[in-house]
């Protein structure tokens, strides 16, 4: 019983060591990419119309 407790003790040990050097030493960054959306809006003010918003 005293074996098993010292294994399971061990493992512990050596998962939080794991879980902790992988938080600061693995690369979690998301790939980052450029978006671009053109929007219209309402009385044809935006994309395309050369943003004057003459009327």
């Amino acid at each position: 019983m005293g074996r098993i407790f010292k294994l399971i003790v061990i493992l512990l040990i050596l998962g939080t060591i794991g879980v902790i050097g992988f938080a600061y030493l693995g690369d979690m960054s998301p790939d980052s990419q450029q978006q671009r959306i053109e929007v219209t809006l309402p009385g044809g003010i935006g994309a395309g119309s050369g943003g004057t918003g003459g009327n």
